[in-house]
């Protein structure tokens, strides 16, 4: 967020976003700010969340970093209780912290099993709990992955509790609206670390060759998609679940498509 957007959507409000001292989190966090909402920057890393804040004001927008391990249900309920005092309430909030196991089913032990469910799904539906007390009307976005819908192997339980917070998005957007909406944003690869600095230029090739758009996803993909989901513009969407995965869910076969554009363009 080089300069604040012309847009003011979200100048009166106030949005919590979890797990945003880095990647889609903190990108999700400067639109937020850059289109006027006062925004709370939430993680464990207090040097992170504080670099964050720091981008935000330079930027001329309104940010501050409150510490919070979404495995904690006191770190939690304390989060909502300093954003009242700082903020007086939250609009919008954006449920993102996560975490991500790369163990198979009759791998994974009780600890990535907890590790996972507390992170990913039980901090969403606190967070949501206590976010519907300070709200009269509001949204809220719960980030969850492409692995709701299709998955790989070795990636339990992490694949299964993206498809749990589909259905949690659904319950949530019955039971808190109709003043509330709630939905999800299913991003597919996304250009964070494991895909930039951790990834070779030749698997890094690859992988963009397998989506129609020829490109994988950056975090301002998922943060658009969030802003636009939060705004009065979705106004009649909630309960949804939204896939951006640059069409990488379309393909059946990962040789087909990039067999077929070579043909093609011969």
């Amino acid at each position: 967020m080089s300069e604040q957007r012309e847009s003011q959507r979200f100048h009166e409000d106030t949005v919590v976003v979890t797990g945003s001292t880095r990647g889609i989190g903190a990108e999700i966090a400067r639109q937020f700010a850059g289109e006027g909402a006062a925004v709370v920057i939430t993680g464990r890393s207090t040097a992170d969340g504080e670099a964050v804040v720091n981008s935000i004001k330079e930027s001329g927008g309104n940010a501050v970093f409150i510490r919070a391990d979404m495995q904690s249900p006191d770190d939690i309920a304390t989060l909502f209780q300093a954003t009242t005092e700082e903020f007086g309430g939250v609009d919008i909030l954006i449920n993102n912290a996560a975490i991500q196991t790369e163990t198979a089913v009759d791998e994974a032990s009780m600890a990535d099993w907890q590790n996972v469910l507390e992170t990913d799904f039980r901090s969403y539906w606190l967070c949501g709990k206590h976010a519907v007390e300070l709200m009269s009307t509001g949204s809220i976005v719960n980030i969850s992955s492409n692995h709701a819908f299709s998955t790989m192997p070795s990636h339990f339980p992490y694949n299964a509790v993206k498809a749990g917070i589909n259905g949690m998005t659904r319950a949530m957007a019955l039971d808190f609206g109709p003043d509330i909406r709630v939905n999800t944003i299913n991003p597919g690869w996304i250009a964070v670390d494991r895909t930039t600095t951790e990834m070779s230029a030749e698997d890094r090739q690859e992988l963009e060759s397998i989506h129609p758009v020829g490109r994988i996803g950056t975090p301002e993909d998922v943060a658009t998609t969030a802003t636009f989901l939060a705004s009065d513009e979705a106004a009649f969407i909630t309960g949804t679940s939204l896939l951006v995965d640059g069409g990488r869910s379309a393909v059946m076969q990962d040789d087909t498509l990039p067999d077929y554009r070579a043909g093609r363009d011969e």
